[in-house]
Parts: C-alpha cells; structure tokens; sequence
C-alpha cells in the first residue's frame, strides 16, 4: 500500500526500516510515517495499515486540530489549514487547502517576498528626505523585528511580521527607513517615525502584547 486516502485527501505511506522491535505509525508533512524493523513484510503493513485505519484516521485529525490550534495568521487573521489531495494553494474565506505543509510554506514564503517588498516601496515613497534605496532580505529573527545596516543600506524584516496586522509591517518598514537617517533611537530618529506613523507607540504597544 503506497497511499492511504482520508476526506478527498490522498496520503503517501512511508516505510522507515531500523533495527527496531516494535512498529510505530506518525503523520509528518502530511505523510503517514511507519518505522519498523528490517524483517517487516509488505504484507505485515498492509495488514496494520487496514487494521488500524480508524486509529490513523484519528492520528490525523489530531495533527490537524493541533495546527489550527496553534493558529495560522496572515496580517491578523486567522485561517484554517485543511489539507486535500490538490496541486495549488486555495483560500476560500478562512480556510486554506493545501496538499502538504510544504506546498503551504513554499506559498507562504513566496507571499512574504512579494508583500514585504511591495510595503517597503510604498513606505520609501512617503518620505520626503532624500534617502538610499535599501536591499531587502528576509529571515526568522527572535527578539528583533527589523534591522538597518547603514553602512550596506539593507533592511532585514523579520518573517514572522506576516502574522500581524499589516500596520505593524508598515511600522516596522518605517522605524528601519528612518535609521537611513539616523542611526540610533534619538530624539529626531523618533520625530522621523512620528511623522509618517503618528501611532507607532500604540502599535508598538500592541506587538509587544
């Protein structure tokens, strides 16, 4: 059995052979997981696969709830991850069917690219002082939510801003620009940030809640 099909959703079984006694059945990157021994038959697992189908179904469900759980956000809102045996990215209301979680995050990464890129033009435009068009790169970044290089004029966003409301990219597009003009956090850096996001201490307040 190469496949297990769940709610129009098709499952590729994976046999992992070790030097194990017992057999263990997981579900990763929407894949059915098998580890067991070297001597385990074909037919043994297909045998356990048909003997244990509402055990798996479960399996499933489960590692779906526990990803909706924890919450899939895009600028603030929230959607539901279903997965289904499709070749592209669906979003339909609150919902995003995909077929794997690596279809989603390949999407997701090319989505921040294109958003992220289009929010620090439209934030350069608003600036009336004259200043350097900065290089953009993109990474997970854990106590920072942007970073200046003043002397290579580039601008480091941090991806995981995709899950708040887009003010609070625009904010950080904006705190980052205004380093172009003043390096640290000095009293004319802050009047720069007042003046093109009047509310950056209310947002500010907001991200760090």
């Amino acid at each position: 059995m190469n496949s297990f099909i769940y709610n129009d959703c098709i499952y590729e079984v994976v046999v992992i052979k070790k030097n194990n006694k017992n057999t263990y059945i997981r579900i990763k990157d929407n894949k059915i997981v098998i580890t067991t021994n070297y001597f385990t038959s074909k037919r043994y697992i297909e045998k356990l696969i048909k003997d244990n189908y509402n055990t798996i179904i479960k399996i499933i469900d489960k590692s779906i709830r526990i990803h909706n759980k924890e919450g899939f956000f895009i600028f603030g809102c929230k959607y539901n991850v279903i997965y289904k045996d499709i070749n592209d990215i669906i979003i339909n209301g609150n919902n995003i069917y995909t077929k794997d979680s690596r279809m989603l995050n390949n999407w997701l990464d090319n989505y921040i690219k294109n958003i992220f890129k289009k929010r620090i033009d439209y934030n350069y435009n608003l600036f009336e002082e004259v200043i350097p068009y900065p290089k953009l790169r993109l990474r997970s970044m854990r106590s920072r939510w942007g970073v200046c290089n003043i002397k290579t004029n580039v601008i480091t966003l941090n991806k995981e801003l995709i899950r708040y409301d887009i003010k609070c990219l625009d904010y950080v597009c904006i705190h980052e620009l205004a380093h172009l003009l003043e390096g640290n956090h000095s009293k004319k850096f802050w009047n720069i940030v007042s003046k093109y996001c009047s509310n950056y201490k209310e947002i500010r307040k907001e991200m760090r809640g």
